[in-house]
């Protein structure tokens, strides 16, 4: 059987962080209405984790790491699991979930000023141009009233921004840590430390934890696919592209996941849709062209 080329595994690994990503922001607000945020993350990144692990191992791969490498995942789950999915879940309980996917399409720019101030890299033109229209789109989303909600809507978008900071220095920091080479062991190791530390900020919270048959079935169905599409197929892409592509391109999820988002939480959540937020969507597309269109020095 043919390999599959690197540029086909490229163009399926953009549409997994894109479109499913773009849909975990309604799977994780069907979640958290039912369970605690720390627990319900913490569920996630343990089954997730045992899979992974379970199909590298089938497939021969080795799932030896050495000190530095499970330093740097411990690391990097934290950034990435614990507060880039941990708080962001609990952000969730006060906002929508388009919205909470609007604030998140800041990171490109957090990852290219982070890029700059860390490796003094230059941002090109296209670059520039794509961040500003990407800023641009999301004021345009965020400052629609009828997507503030009630009073706690603050102490969401600060628990969003925290995990984007987070994420986004992450995001830099896998470009160039040393972590295993295999990306399904990477992302395995990375969700199995994050299952640990979920599970430890969960208990100091004195969250309940259930049994998974208590839970409705569409909080059940929103955890399979947050385990097998959002963990397993989505972050292993993730880790795949940080490693192929330039880290301002995969940081573009994060123009097209609110889009997505937003779709999903109009149609099965019954969220507002506006002209205004069709506008914005149209607006960050055209940011996510500049910015995955730059040339790679």
């Amino acid at each position: 059987m043919k390999p599959i080329s690197s540029k086909v595994l490229i163009i399926l690994a953009f549409f997994a962080i894109y479109i499913i990503w773009g849909s975990t922001y309604l799977l994780n607000k069907v979640a958290v209405t039912e369970l605690p945020a720390f627990f319900l993350a913490s569920c996630r990144f343990f089954f997730a984790s045992i899979l992974i692990f379970g199909i590298a191992k089938i497939s021969g791969k080795k799932l030896s790491i050495t000190k530095k490498q499970f330093l740097n995942s411990t690391f990097v789950a934290f950034l990435f699991m614990v507060s880039g999915n941990g708080l962001f879940v609990w952000a969730l309980k006060y906002l929508d979930s388009g919205f909470t996917a609007l604030l998140a399409s800041t990171q490109p720019l957090f990852v290219l000023l982070l890029m700059r101030l860390i490796d003094n890299k230059k941002m090109q033109p296209k670059s520039i141009i794509g961040v500003a229209l990407g800023i641009f789109g999301m004021y345009l989303l965020v400052s629609q009233q009828e997507l503030v909600t009630d009073e706690d809507t603050l102490i969401g978008i600060l628990l969003v921004f925290v995990c984007v900071i987070g994420w986004s220095y992450a995001s830099v920091f896998v470009s160039k840590a040393d972590l295993p080479k295999n990306h399904l062991v990477s992302t395995g190791y990375q969700m199995g430390i994050a299952f640990f530390m979920l599970s430890v900020v969960s208990l100091c919270l004195g969250e309940e934890w259930t049994s998974p048959l208590a839970w409705s079935a569409n909080v059940q169905w929103s955890m399979f696919l947050l385990i097998i599409f959002g963990s397993l197929v989505a972050f292993t892409a993730f880790n795949y592209l940080l490693k192929e592509v330039s880290t301002e391109k995969v940081a573009t999820a994060s123009y097209v996941n609110p889009v997505v988002a937003l779709l999903l939480g109009w149609w099965v959540l019954g969220e507002e849709l506006t002209t205004q937020s069709i506008v914005a969507a149209c607006i960050l597309l055209v940011g996510v062209y500049f910015i995955t269109s730059r040339k790679r020095k």
